[in-house]
């Protein structure tokens, strides 16, 4: 990638730092006080996200190494996974950073249909396993809560709505999903005519990387079960940080609350994807969850408050990462 394009990512990185920095809803000794608070708790939290981004690198690097001949170094991976996700929590509409930074940075080494295809299965798997765990949430509710009238139609309905996207994602995955949401783009008016032209322009690459898409769940099966289970485990391990910030305000915490805490929140999260880092809207679902679990608000205030620390820093992290290590990129020719 040239310099210029990294320059660019880097200064939306920086732009979201400033922005988070000056939005917190409490003054700097409060938020100070806070982390003092959480103690050793939160050094684990910030620490916890090092194996959690480890597992979705591996993940990542399977989908990419279909043959010997697509060898990118898992360092890269990894190195590429963590900006990206930092890229993600800092622009709207959540795929806007991170994607086509991965696809830019991984061309490269494979080519750009090869690193398109790549990215959109990883990201086609993350939100898949992301409804699987919804879905299972469900069930886990259920056995763990007396479910009311109301509360037996909102979990019939969320279930519906996870199975429909679920076969819908099972679909794409058999037949790719590129020119199909060409054609959807087609038919949306500020999209349209960019939408047509790039769609006959590009019409061989995107075939192309319909038939690598479609090719993950026909001939690499074992790839495809893999890297669902490796993203479903990290959604388990990320219900971790929920359970060790909770640990700080009382001792009373059971790590199965915290994996609905957890879904509970994600799914708000992305229900509300458009909004700017998700200002407001993850302390929101924090606060939400807990108290429709029997805990206080204020517990998922705080949770909210000391995870959004911790992207905070990560997004540093991601942003520091992008200019590191990019003197020996291998130049590919590959379509």
């Amino acid at each position: 990638m040239k310099n210029n394009y990294r320059n660019i990512f880097l200064l939306i990185g920086v732009i979201a730092i400033v922005i988070m920095l000056f939005t917190f809803d409490m003054k700097y000794d409060e938020l100070l006080n806070n982390l003092k608070r959480a103690g050793f708790w939160f050094p684990v939290v910030v620490l916890l996200w090092v194996f959690i981004y480890m597992i979705n690198a591996v993940s990542w690097y399977m989908i990419i190494h279909d043959n010997k001949e697509n060898h990118v170094p898992y360092l890269k991976v990894y190195k590429f996974t963590i900006t990206g996700f930092a890229l993600n929590y800092a622009t709207p509409f959540g795929f806007m950073g991170g994607e086509p930074y991965r696809i830019i940075e991984l061309t490269p080494y494979v080519g750009v249909s090869k690193a398109t295809s790549s990215v959109i299965l990883y990201v086609m798997m993350h939100i898949f396993a992301h409804l699987c765990f919804w879905f299972s949430s469900i069930f886990l509710f259920i056995l763990m809560y007396s479910v009311n009238i109301g509360t037996g139609i909102i979990l019939t309905f969320a279930g519906a709505f996870c199975l429909f996207l679920i076969y819908f994602f099972i679909k794409g995955y058999k037949n790719g999903m590129a020119v199909k949401t060409l054609r959807l783009c087609k038919k949306i008016p500020f999209l349209k005519k960019w939408a047509t032209h790039f769609a006959e322009e590009k019409k061989e690459m995107l075939e192309r990387i319909d038939s690598q898409i479609a090719e993950l769940h026909k001939q690499r099966k074992k790839t495809f079960y893999t890297t669902l289970f490796l993203e479903f485990t990290t959604r388990i391990l990320g219900s971790l940080e929920v359970f060790f910030i909770l640990k700080i305000l009382t001792p009373d915490v059971n790590f199965l609350t915290c994996i609905l805490i957890m879904a509970f929140t994600s799914l708000i999260s992305n229900i509300f994807f458009f909004f700017p880092m998700q200002l407001g809207v993850r302390e929101g679902g924090f606060a939400i969850s807990t108290g429709k679990l029997a805990l206080t608000g204020a517990f998922g205030i705080y949770v909210g408050l000391i995870t959004r620390v911790r992207e905070l820093i990560w997004i540093g992290i991601g942003m520091l990462l992008m200019k590191v290590g990019n003197k020996n990129n291998i130049v590919s020719n590959k379509e």
